[in-house]
């Protein structure tokens, strides 16, 4: 029966940017589209959002990609593809994607979009009125670097204000490989906690943006808002350490706070150079479906998409991604070396097996507006995958699934029923010795 009812409002997909046409409608005047992934290692994943992006980009006027990406690192993708910085191509401009897991960004589907990105902002500075579309970062772990670029760009500008962010950092030195044992520290005596500090030097450089005069240069503007979010990310990820040592709900929280937050900076900045803010976000599905429809909400956790759902009402679009089966480009654990990995099939009674059950390779099943039976069926517990950096098939049912509310947790679903793993752009990834270039039959 649910089959069934699903079958007869799909839209099939194919690699052609006009079969997504019904997801376009879908979006209408959306002036955030959150697109998600239910891997951080799947080629189809990255192949639409980038194909969905460009379409956003070109046809509707999108100006921003903001991706589950650490923010310098994202940054200096940014200069590159605005025809700024020193990098002679896409692929150098990844470099700085060094920290685990670099093929999340450091593939071949987003050097390819980079690219694309690049000769979409050179064509669109020859057209008088056209845009340019920017490319950041979300995330909040790179603290160190996020100093050094702080520190950087006031060695330019105020020697003093320098000297001054260094006392304030100082204390992160003695904890450059270990930073959940500054947590610790800073939890256990207070008086070792750079809190104060850090909100200190955000507000100096909040001073120094207020300050900066009307007819400053655009570039000069980008530059310091630059530095600014360096600051803002320092002092939310100081606290995020601190609070991983209260409860992982509480640091999973400030993490998603902080996605926000950067995201209404972003807004900010583009509105006040006239430009009217219109995101596309890549990040994972765990952040960006509404958090209130899924077991999340049972752990005291909010993400990202319920925020901005919250914030910005029907502004706001959340696409979701599923698999049923294939490969992955994952990790066995934390630091470990990349793998191609066989991805199980879907757990019998969860959303993957009943969209597998469809029979048609890859679909978009429109959810908002969808008649009300559908929705019913659709708004019942079931189960739901995520593989992450990790995935570890031995285990997946305890560590890979939770309980959703698909209707509610996003507005439309994107199924590709067999995914390939994304390729990196580093060629030492292991092979799983079962993963091969066609899945066992039967399965």
């Amino acid at each position: 029966m649910v089959v069934q009812q699903i079958r007869e409002v799909l839209h099939p997909l194919d690699e052609r940017p006009q079969s997504y046409d019904p997801l376009m409608a879908l979006i209408g005047d959306a002036r955030f589209v959150l697109l998600g992934e239910a891997s951080h290692g799947t080629h189809e994943f990255y192949q639409s959002r980038a194909l969905i992006t460009q379409r956003l980009i070109t046809e509707k006027g999108f100006n921003a990609v903001a991706v589950e990406a650490d923010w310098p690192d994202a940054y200096r993708v940014n200069r590159y593809v605005r025809g700024q910085g020193n990098d002679p191509d896409g692929q150098t401009a990844l470099s700085d994607f060094k920290r685990f897991p670099a093929w999340m960004w450091r593939n071949a589907d987003v050097l390819q979009f980079v690219e694309w990105l690049r000769a979409h902002n050179l064509r669109a500075d020859q057209i008088i009125g056209a845009e340019q579309a920017s490319f950041y970062g979300l995330d909040l772990y790179s603290l160190h670097t996020s100093i050094e670029e702080v520190l950087g760009y006031l060695d330019k500008s105020d020697h003093e204000a320098a000297s001054q962010a260094r006392e304030r950092y100082a204390y992160f030195d003695h904890f450059r490989h270990h930073l959940e044992v500054y947590g610790y520290a800073a939890s256990a005596d207070t008086s070792v906690s750079c809190e104060s500090a850090v909100q200190q030097q955000l507000q100096a450089l909040q001073q120094l943006d207020a300050d900066l005069p009307e007819h400053s240069d655009q570039e000069d503007r980008d530059e310091l808002f630059f530095a600014v979010q360096n600051a803002r990310l320092i002092k939310n990820a100081e606290a995020y350490y601190r609070a991983m040592l209260v409860s992982q709900a509480d640091s999973w929280n400030r993490r998603d706070h902080h996605m926000a937050e950067t995201l209404n900076a972003l807004v900010d900045h583009l509105e006040r150079q006239g430009e009217e803010a219109k995101i596309v976000v890549w990040a994972h599905n765990s952040h960006l479906g509404d958090a209130r429809a899924t077991g999340m909400a049972q752990e005291g956790k909010l993400n990202l998409g319920q925020l901005i759902r919250e914030q910005r009402g029907k502004d706001a679009c959340l696409i979701g991604f599923t698999t049923y089966h294939g490969s992955v480009t994952a990790a066995s654990d934390w630091d470990a070396p990349a793998e191609t990995k066989l991805v199980r099939p879907g757990l019998e009674g969860s959303y993957e097996a009943l969209l597998h059950a469809v029979d048609v390779p890859r679909f978009l099943l429109p959810l908002r507006g969808s008649n009300a039976s559908l929705r019913a069926a659709l708004d019942e517990w079931r189960l739901e995958r995520a593989i992450g950096v990790i995935y570890r098939p031995e285990t997946e049912r305890h560590s890979h699934y939770s309980h959703a509310r698909l209707v509610q947790q996003f507005d439309a679903v994107l199924h590709f029923d067999r995914t390939e793993a994304v390729r990196p752009l580093e060629q030492e990834v292991r092979r799983d010795e079962e993963a091969s270039e066609t899945y066992p039959s039967g399965l």
